[in-house]
C-alpha cells in the first residue's frame, strides 16, 4: 500500500498545478486565494491518505516569517510606493516631453520617447501593471497619430522593460529565486564537492544586462519603423527650463540609484528607500498632492503590497505541499533521463513557462512557477545564469501576447486609445515578440552571451569559488528558505558571496 501511495504522490502534486491553472483561467478570483484554497484541499487529501504527517505543514509559519525578513521583500512595498507616486507626479510628464523633443529629429520622437521613459522608470516602478498605468496616462493620448494597434503594442512593450532591465524588482526577486533553484539543482544532481559555485543575485543582474540592451536596441528599431510611417507627431507645447531641469534631475537620480544596486554598492531596499524619500520631498516642495491625494497613494500602496505578500504566503504553502508530494524530484528524474538534446528539453520547459505567464503576472510566476521549473532548467542546461535570462525573456514575451498577456491587457484597457481588434493588435506586437525570440535563441545557442560581465574572480556559474564549510552554512542559514522542503546542500557546494 505504501509503495503504491509513493508512486501516486508525484501525480498528486501535478494535479495541484493543473487544478490551480484551471481555477486561475476560469474563476477570476485572486491568485493568492486560489493558492491557499487548493493547498488546503490537497493537504487535507494528503493527510487523509496518510501521505505525509501533519507536522510537515507546520513549516509554513517559520518559512513565511523568514521570508518576510529578506531585504528584497522589505524593498517591495517601497517599489510599489514609488510606482504609485510616479503615476501622480508631473516628473514623468516632464521626462517624457523632454525625451520626445530630443528625439523628434528621428521622425519617431513620441514612440522612441515611450521606450526611453519605460527604460528609465520601469525598473523603479515595481510591477508591469504600475508601469502600464503610468505610461498609459503619460503617453496614451499622445499616440493617437499611430494606428491603434501599434499604439497599444508600443505601450505594452514599454511597460515590460522593467522585467529585463537590471536592477528592477522583478529581476531582483528572480535572481534570489534562481539562487535557490541553483542550489536545488545541485542537490538533485549530487554535485561533487567544490565543483560548482552557487550563483547570487549580482550574477543574474550582470547576465541580464547585455540581452536587455539588445532587446531595447532592436525594439527601438521596430518602434522607429512603425512610427515613421504614421503622420508626423503633433506639436508639443514649448519646454520650460523647469521641465528640462526636472527631467534631468529625475534621470540622474534614477540612474545613480539603479547603478548603485547593479554594482553592489547599494542594497535594493536602500535604493528604494532613498528614491521614495526623494520623491516625497519633491512632492511636498511642489505641493503636487493634497491630503486626498496622499491618502489615495498610501491606500493603493497598502492594497497592492498586501496582495503581493498574500501571494507569497499562498505560494509558500502551495510549493511546500507540492514538494512533499515528491513532484519536483519526479520531474527532475524525467528531465535527467530524457534522451532529447538539452536545448530541446529547455525549449519545452520554457514553453510551459510561457503558457503560464500568458495568464499570470510576473510576481505570481516568480513565487509559484519558477520554483518548480527553474531547477529543472538549470539541471538540463548546466548554466544557472543562462537559465535565468531565458526565463526573463520568456516572461517578457508572454506578457505581450494578445489577448491575455498581462501588459497587453492592461495597456489595452487603460491607454485611452480607440478600441482595437485582437488581430490588428497581434500584427502590431509580432515584431516586438520576434525580437524576444531572436534574443532568446541567441542566449540559448550561445551561452557566452550572458557571461561577458562576469566577475573575474567568480567566472561563470560553472567555475568553482571555494568557501569554508562554516561560511557555506552561514550563507545558507541567512538565505530566505526556499519554497520547498529544505534539503541539505550537496556536500562542499560553495555559495557565492552575498550580493548587495
Amino acid at each position: 500500500m505504501q509503495a503504491r501511495l509513493a508512486r501516486l504522490m508525484p501525480g498528486l502534486g501535478l494535479s495541484m498545478l493543473a487544478v490551480l491553472a484551471a481555477l486561475v483561467a476560469t474563476t477570476g478570483l485572486p491568485v493568492w486565494a486560489l493558492l491557499l484554497g487548493v493547498t488546503s484541499a490537497f493537504a487535507v487529501l494528503g493527510l487523509a491518505l496518510g501521505a505525509f504527517d501533519a507536522a510537515v505543514l507546520g513549516a509554513v509559519v517559520p518559512r513565511t516569517m523568514n521570508l518576510l525578513e529578506h531585504d528584497l521583500l522589505q524593498a517591495m512595498p517601497l517599489y510599489v510606493f514609488i510606482g504609485m507616486l510616479l503615476q501622480r507626479l508631473p516628473v514623468g510628464d516632464a521626462l517624457f516631453r523632454t525625451a520626445a523633443r530630443l528625439l523628434r529629429p528621428t521622425g519617431a520622437g513620441m514612440a522612441l520617447a515611450t521606450l526611453a521613459v519605460g527604460s528609465l522608470v520601469a525598473p523603479m516602478n515595481g510591477s508591469v501593471a504600475s508601469s502600464a498605468s503610468l505610461l498609459s496616462r503619460l503617453v496614451g493620448p499622445r499616440l493617437r497619430a499611430l494606428p491603434p494597434g501599434q499604439g497599444v503594442a508600443l505601450l505594452a512593450a514599454a511597460a515590460t522593460i522593467g522585467v529585463v532591465v537590471p536592477p528592477s524588482l522583478v529581476l531582483l526577486l528572480l535572481g534570489d529565486a534562481m539562487l535557490r533553484a541553483h542550489t536545488e539543482a545541485l542537490n538533485l544532481a549530487a554535485a561533487p564537492a567544490g565543483s560548482v559555485r552557487v550563483i547570487n543575485t549580482q550574477d543574474v543582474l550582470h547576465a541580464a544586462l547585455l540581452p536587455a540592451l539588445a532587446v531595447l536596441l532592436l525594439w527601438g528599431v521596430v518602434a522607429w519603423r512603425q512610427a515613421r510611417r504614421a503622420p508626423r507627431d503633433g506639436e508639443e507645447a514649448p519646454l520650460a527650463h523647469g521641465d528640462v531641469a526636472l527631467a534631468a534631475a529625475l534621470a540622474f537620480g534614477v540612474l545613480t540609484l539603479l547603478g548603485g544596486v547593479f554594482v553592489g554598492a547599494l542594497l535594493a531596499v536602500e535604493a528604494a528607500a532613498t528614491g521614495g524619500c526623494l520623491l516625497v520631498l519633491l512632492t511636498v516642495a511642489t505641493r503636487s498632492l493634497d491630503g486626498a491625494g496622499w491618502r489615495s497613494v498610501l491606500e493603493d500602496t497598502l492594497a497592492l503590497s498586501g496582495a503581493l505578500f498574500a501571494l507569497l504566503v499562498g505560494a509558500t504553502a502551495f510549493s511546500l505541499v507540492v514538494s512533499v508530494c515528491g513532484t519536483g524530484t519526479w520531474l527532475a528524474d524525467r528531465v535527467t533521463a530524457s534522451q532529447a538534446p538539452a536545448q530541446a528539453v529547455a525549449a519545452a520547459l520554457l514553453a510551459s513557462v510561457a503558457a503560464c505567464a500568458w495568464v499570470l503576472d510576473a510576481f505570481e510566476m516568480i513565487f509559484v512557477v519558477v520554483p518548480v521549473v527553474a531547477p529543472l532548467l538549470v539541471l538540463r542546461l548546466g548554466d544557472a545564469q543562462q537559465a535565468a535570462v531565458l526565463l526573463l525573456l520568456v516572461l517578457q514575451a508572454s506578457f505581450l501576447l494578445p489577448p491575455l498577456g498581462y501588459a497587453v491587457l492592461t495597456a489595452r484597457s487603460r491607454s485611452g486609445l480607440p478600441p482595437v481588434t485582437t488581430a490588428s493588435l497581434l500584427r502590431a506586437v509580432v515584431p516586438f515578440i520576434g525580437v524576444q525570440v531572436l534574443v532568446g535563441a541567441a542566449v540559448l545557442l550561445f551561452p557566452v552571451f550572458v557571461h561577458r560581465l562576469d566577475e573575474p574572480t567568480a567566472g561563470p556559474a560553472g567555475n568553482p569559488a571555494r568557501m569554508s564549510e562554516q561560511e557555506l552554512m552561514d550563507r545558507m542559514r541567512d538565505m530566505a528558505p526556499p519554497p520547498y522542503p529544505e534539503e541539505p546542500p550537496a556536500a562542499g557546494v560553495p555559495a557565492a558571496p552575498a550580493s548587495r
